[in-house]
């Protein structure tokens, strides 16, 4: 039997998802495209970085949400231990501000997951050569405000603490530690330059007045 070639081989993917069945369809869209093939799946952020470095894949198809972590934090957990994969964000949301986190996070590729299938194939493919594949959006769209740097759980952390919710109260609400709401709040601080909940209060209240006029 012949050894495939490169150009032969079909790209190697591993799918990020937390709702097994979204994994299922795209296992099912898999199997139809010879040109891919998923060497593995996982739910969190903690199970993709210990299975990663064990795999050999060409790209990571990442939604946005996992069990334990949004896609800016995956990124930053990979990182950490000196990982780089080729990333393709599958957002189930067309909001422009997905379009700005992902140039801003430079990521490789997005693809929304109500899009045609070949929409994804093609992402893929040009992500496992070396481009940058991102869907075209109108650029006025893209707030460049500081609050369009926040990813959507430190955005919801900043709502709660304009209610006046404590990093107790958070951490039941959202389900997860108080570290990490302490992580998510100290994130939240440098992005929007200040020092504490006060003053990230203040911008936040500024901004939806703003808005409302």
């Amino acid at each position: 039997m012949a050894t495939p070639t490169p150009q032969d081989a079909g790209g190697r993917v591993l799918i990020a998802e937390r709702n097994p069945l979204v994994v299922a369809a795209l296992r099912g869209l898999f199997l139809e495209n010879a040109k891919f093939s998923v060497v593995e799946t996982a739910r969190s952020s903690t199970e993709l970085c210990e299975k990663l470095p064990q795999l050999e894949v060409d790209c990571v198809l990442l939604s946005w949400q996992l069990v334990d972590a949004e896609a800016p934090d995956v990124l930053g957990d990979l990182a950490r231990i000196g990982l780089d994969p080729k990333i393709v964000l599958f957002a189930d949301t067309p909001d422009p501000a997905i379009v700005a986190e992902t140039i801003r996070l430079g990521v490789n590729g997005l693809c929304y997951q109500f899009e045609d299938p070949e929409i994804l194939f093609a992402t893929l493919t040009a992500v496992m050569k070396g481009r940058i594949c991102i869907p075209y959006t109108v650029l006025s769209k893209i707030s460049c405000t500081p609050f369009s740097q926040l990813t959507s759980r430190e955005t919801e952390l900043l709502g709660m603490l304009a209610d006046g919710w404590s990093n107790t109260q958070v951490a039941v609400r959202t389900g997860i530690s108080e570290n990490t709401v302490k992580y998510h709040l100290k994130n939240l601080y440098d992005k929007l330059e200040v020092r504490n909940r006060a003053m990230a209060v203040a911008l936040y209240t500024r901004e939806r007045r703003r808005k409302q006029d």
